[in-house]
């Protein structure tokens, strides 16, 4: 049977930072967080469509995907190094500092004179952009009790989802009617006010110990995927394919990737394990994630210059249009999740996605200037849907699939690999774009009597005679169809891929968190394995199985009734974090309730001889103590034993360790909590 010393009773107590915030601020705290995530993840979509009249502003159409992946190349280079830099010098500080690079990379990117200094602006952005993304994951954990992260979480993966919805509109809105500088501009007072706030309002926490940071392996994995990047977009329009510079960039890139590999093998923390790809189901779902992101991202950056070139509508215009293809993900994403919940089967979902995929492209593919607006609507939806589809679960298949000390990174790989399968769509679509253009546009402005400068915009084409007009349009509508046409193989490939998953049974601790929000959109998850732990834990617990959970661990263990749990807990808690013995009055302001309320329980602990009041408040006797021990024992057991049911084997110290954080958190959090809320519900 599992025991826990008094030793890690005290371990488990001493990691409680108490710094959990509480009713206003609180509020306040999770809406700055909230909304630097919101910053971060709106400047991934909401430059798709202002796009077209950037470059005609600016030129440099054949950089054009170069403003779209110089922001996530390095989002995802500082996403990958943001959750350690944050326990290193403390969350609060990697916050702001984010915040002053991106609000700095904003104010240069609005201000751009041309397409190489917007790019560089977009790259320092996305510097600022990933370390707010993984940050405000990880400051949840600052401010947030465990009992209610799941809901606070689930709120900032809305807020991570509304981004992809009203991205492209925004951008829309302020291209049409202020300019699209205003896309970064927006960003600069937004972000000094949170700035401003933060210092005030967050707290500060930093982590005891001290992170090992895999600087070789990202330094080698950045250096690959930009080689590989920029030969894909160069190639066939700055350089010939068969050029010095393209074949100098792709041997390059494999040299890289091989030291990449050699780093992995001999690094203490490695970022991606090279382990992991021993199995099976993690390296194809790695695989299809690379893909989902590529066909997410790829048709996400194109659509709206699609829509705008070869339909005539505005920028505004074409962001609304791009809302059948989110609804279609979100639908299809919360759809599978769920079934997945309830039926623990998930291979068929990456292969029904695969081909929904697949018939969503070739629906793109067969759109051209004359498509209305059902046809290039149910085109976007189905391909929504494709995704959607796979999007979550492919994380739900790797977490239950790898042992629990790689939950976290194992997690951090999947939306690795789907950020870079986004960076690599958007420029590999828009090298095929740019070639298939540069092959059509000439002959057609010849035929039309056009120059090119007649055309640097989507609204100075619709100033053009309407022969003319759908001359040039027919251009452009046949280079998008060679665009999406290009994306059915990949499809195709996600189909043949997705067969070779195996099924395994799920893990009944990730099962409730399959129908997260942000998960469903593919937000960045940079948690650690315990953090990961904790998160499906208390899944557990709110769900309905809680209450049997709960009266299981405490009648198994000898444990008294609620009203003396909540009592002695309460003392302990507040005597652990403030060293002093807690009044009944700082109990009653601390859980919003009369001081009669709680009277009662306390006075059966006291008749039980496990408290005793005097002058200073409450104080634990020994007996007391000896049951703070025992309910903690208790929770830890029975974890422990769920958690290693779950895995299949016996926990190692380490790992026993990490359970006991969440034990502690559960016992004070919840079981302390379960007899108060029962007496606020009675006294409402």
């Amino acid at each position: 049977m599992t025991s826990v010393t008094a030793t890690t009773v005290e371990e488990m107590a001493s990691e409680d930072s108490g710094a959990n915030l509480q009713g206003t601020a609180r509020i306040l705290a999770f809406s700055l967080i909230a909304g630097g995530m919101l910053l971060a993840a709106l400047d991934s979509t909401i430059v798709s469509t202002a796009l077209p009249t950037i470059v005609g502003d600016l030129g440099g159409a054949s950089h054009l995907s170069w403003v779209v992946t110089a922001y996530m190349l390095t989002e995802t280079v500082a996403t990958a190094l943001g959750g350690k830099l944050g326990d290193l010098y403390g969350r609060k500080t990697l916050f702001m500092v984010s915040i002053i690079i991106f609000v700095g990379a904003s104010a240069l990117a609005g201000a751009s004179g041309s397409m190489a200094w917007l790019i560089v602006a977009r790259a320092i952005q996305g510097l600022g952009g990933g370390g707010l993304t993984v940050t405000a994951t990880a400051m949840i954990a600052d401010i947030i009790p465990l009992r209610d992260r799941g809901k606070y979480q689930g709120a900032l993966g809305a807020v991570f989802g509304v981004t992809t919805v009203i991205g492209p509109f925004l951008g829309g809105v302020f291209t049409d009617h202020l300019s699209w500088r205003w896309v970064f501009y927006i960003n600069v007072p937004i972000a000094i006010i949170i700035l401003v706030a933060a210092v005030k309002l967050l707290p500060s926490v930093r982590s005891e110990g001290r992170p090992v940071i895999d600087y070789w392996g990202i330094t080698w994995i950045t250096l690959a995927s930009t080689m590989l990047v920029l030969g894909t977009t160069w190639g066939g329009t700055q350089y010939a394919w068969g050029s010095v510079q393209i074949i100098g960039m792709f041997v390059g890139a494999v040299v890289a990737l091989g030291l990449f590999v050699w780093a992995e093998s001999r690094a203490a923390s490695p970022i991606l394990p090279l382990r992991l790809f021993r199995q099976n189901v993690f390296t194809v779902s790695c695989v299809l994630s690379f893909i989902v992101g590529f066909a997410l991202m790829g048709t996400m950056t194109y659509l709206p210059t699609f829509m705008q070139y070869c339909l005539g509508i505005s920028a505004t215009a074409s962001g609304v249009r791009t809302f059948p293809m989110v609804a279609g993900l979100l639908i299809a994403s919360i759809l599978a999740g769920n079934t997945v919940s309830t039926t623990g089967r998930y291979k068929i979902f990456p292969i029904v996605g695969g081909v929904v995929m697949a018939v969503g492209a070739f629906m793109l593919s067969r759109l051209d200037q004359h498509s209305g607006v059902w046809s290039t609507s149910s085109a976007m939806f189905v391909l929504g849907v494709g995704i959607g589809l796979s999007m979550q679960v492919l994380v739900l298949i790797v977490q239950n699939t790898v042992p629990y000390a790689d939950l976290g990174v194992a997690t951090s790989a999947v939306s690795f690999f789907r950020t870079m399968g986004s960076t690599f769509g958007a420029a590999v679509l828009g090298s095929v774009y740019t070639n298939a253009l540069g092959d059509r546009l000439p002959g057609a402005l010849a035929q039309a009597g056009v120059a090119p400068s007649a055309i640097s915009t989507p609204d100075a084409l619709n100033t053009l005679p309407a022969d003319a007009a759908d001359i040039i349009r027919t251009a452009y509508a046949d280079s998008f169809q060679v665009v999406f046409t290009a994306a059915i193989p990949l499809a195709v490939l996600a189909v043949v891929l997705a067969l070779f998953l195996k099924q395994v049974p799920l893990r009944g601790l990730v099962v409730p968190t399959a129908s997260e929000v942000g998960r469903g959109f593919g937000m960045p998850d940079d948690r650690s394995s315990s953090e990961q732990l904790e998160a499906q834990v208390v899944s557990v617990v709110r769900s309905r199985r809680a209450v049997s959970i709960r009266d299981r661990i405490l009648s198994r263990h000898d444990i008294p009734d609620d009203a003396m749990v909540w009592a002695v807990m309460e003392t302990a808690v507040h005597t652990y974090r403030h060293h002093e013995a807690p009044t009944i009055e700082e109990m009653a302001y601390r859980h919003l309730l009369p001081p009669s309320v709680l009277r009662p329980s306390l006075d059966i602990a006291i008749s039980e001889g496990l408290l005793t009041e005097g002058d200073d408040g409450f104080a634990l006797t020994d007996e007391g103590t000896a049951t703070v021990r025992r309910i903690l024992t208790a929770v830890h057991a029975g974890l422990v034993r769920e958690v290693e049911r779950q895995y299949g084997r016996a926990l190692d110290e380490t790992e026993r360790h990490d359970v006991g954080r969440v034990a502690w958190r559960l016992a004070t959090e919840r079981l302390a909590l379960q007899y108060e809320g029962r007496h606020r519900r009675e006294f409402a």
